[in-house]
Parts: C-alpha cells; structure tokens; sequence
C-alpha cells in the first residue's frame, strides 16, 4: 500500500480498553466484571459461584446485566473454542471478561505438554515447555482477544490473581511487591498486551499506638475499602495509557470515566 500526506491522521477513534485486574484474594475482581457493559464470561475456575455484596447471586446479577457466562472451560482447546465463537458468530455482548488468567495458564501448560507429547511442561527441559507455552499464549489466545477487541470492538477485561515476589532492583536492596501471579513468560506478554493493569486490594490506614516508654509504633487498619491501584510502585505492579489517578475506587463507572472509549460511546448516545 502506499502512502501520501492525505493519509495522515489527525483524529483517532478510540478503541475499546484491554483491561487487566489481578489483586488479593476475595478482593471482588469478578464481581466487577460482573458490572461491566453486556459481559460474557470465559471461565476457566468457577469465580460466579459466590455472592454480590448486596447478598444476589452472582449469576443472578450476570443475568440482570445483561450478562452471560460459557460452561467452565477444563481444556486450553475449550477457550479457544470460546473465542471463535465470539469471532464467528453474532452477538450484542460488549465485554469479555476471563476469569481467571492464571488458571488459564495451567490448562496452557497442560496443552503445550500434550501437543510436545509430554506428561509434563517441565519434561521437555531447559525451559522448553515455557518457551513453547508462551508462542501459544500469544498466537493463539492473544491472537483470539486481539481480533475481539479490534474486529468486534468488545472491551476485554482479564482477571488474575496476585502473588509476593522479590523484586531484584539494580539501584537499591531487594523488596517485596505484589505481581500477577503468573510465569515470567505469558505475564510479560499479558503486560505489554494490556492497556490498564490495575491492583485491587483493601485501602489501608495507619494508626501510632503507645506501646510505653515514651515510644510509638505504627499499625495497620483495614478499613475495608476496596481500590484500585493504577501506577506502578514499589509495593505493586501497575499501569494505565490514560492518565488515571494513583488510585480510584474499585467500581467499574471509575475506571469507565477515565477512558476515552467510554466518554466517547456516552456522547453519541
């Protein structure tokens, strides 16, 4: 194709967000996927079981959003199917929510031993059966969300679980922060593919108390709140393309106001 001045873009139509939360556990992730836009649930663990904090059930509330979910997946090939049902098939569902990634990622690994005709990922030694996990992850099932997102214009939202890791630093000494809870491999791929990577947890305040001797000692206290953390840091992490507070309200309307896809969609309405 080629090229000339009068193909420069000037204005951009924004397109969907490729948001991915991952937190502590019993946090409320799949709950917010719940109140996404017109969701449709690829399970690979059985997250709709529980209840929503008013006390309905989270199918009821899937339903009265509009929402639906698909059989729990048990197989890596089962997801797929899931995606190219979406690709192929016409439906009025603006969101995909899988739930959850790093349980997607063990049936990715049970499927990458199986095409090597291993019992085992790790039989086919050296990091092999990584390496050949993270070309499927990213042929296959990234290659699913990203024809979702663009051709089918489907916001997606992908939840995962969180875990402390040390964290090497070359400028200072060693800490703990909390990551997606994922191999190196498909969770640097599921970075760079997400447009948000938010951290849910509980909002914790700080209290001095005296513990004698003219001496104070800080304490934790959950209040309960549950946030969103959306810049990367120390204790955590994160990032967003959109230019969103530290921190927001774990509700799906605070991540939606700060997204250009959304404030559009509301004003040709």
């Amino acid at each position: 194709m080629a090229y000339d001045l009068a193909s420069l873009e000037t204005q951009t139509n924004p397109r969907p967000p490729r948001i991915l939360v991952y937190g502590v556990p019993g946090v409320g992730k799949t709950v917010l996927g719940i109140t996404a836009p017109k969701p449709v649930f690829i399970r690979t663990e059985d997250g709709l079981d529980g209840k929503m904090p008013d006390g309905t059930l989270a199918i009821d509330a899937l339903q009265a959003n509009n929402g639906a979910t698909f059989p729990l997946c048990k197989t890596f090939e089962e997801v797929l199917e899931c995606l190219a049902t979406l690709a192929n098939e016409e439906h009025d569902f603006e969101t995909l929510v899988v739930d959850s990634c790093d349980w997607l990622e063990m049936l990715l690994q049970s499927y990458t031993a199986r095409k090597s005709g291993h019992a085992s990922i790790e039989d086919a030694g050296y990091g092999k059966g990584y390496i050949d996990a993270k070309r499927h992850f990213e042929e296959l099932y990234l290659g699913g969300i990203n024809y979702l997102n663009v051709e089918k214009s489907m916001t997606i939202m992908q939840v995962a679980h969180s875990s402390v890791v040390k964290f090497d630093s070359p400028d200072v000494d060693p800490y703990n922060r909390y990551e997606i809870k994922m191999h190196k491999h498909t969770s640097n791929l599921l970075q760079e593919h997400s447009d948000c990577i938010l951290f849910a947890n509980y909002k914790i305040a700080t209290t001095k108390t005296d513990v004698g001797f003219n001496k104070k000692q800080n304490r934790a206290v959950g209040t309960g709140e549950r946030i969103l953390q959306t810049n990367d840091r120390p204790t955590h992490l994160a990032k967003n393309r959109y230019g969103m507070p530290d921190q927001i309200p774990m509700e799906w309307t605070a991540i939606a106001e700060n997204i250009p896809f959304f404030n559009k969609h509301k004003e040709s309405q």
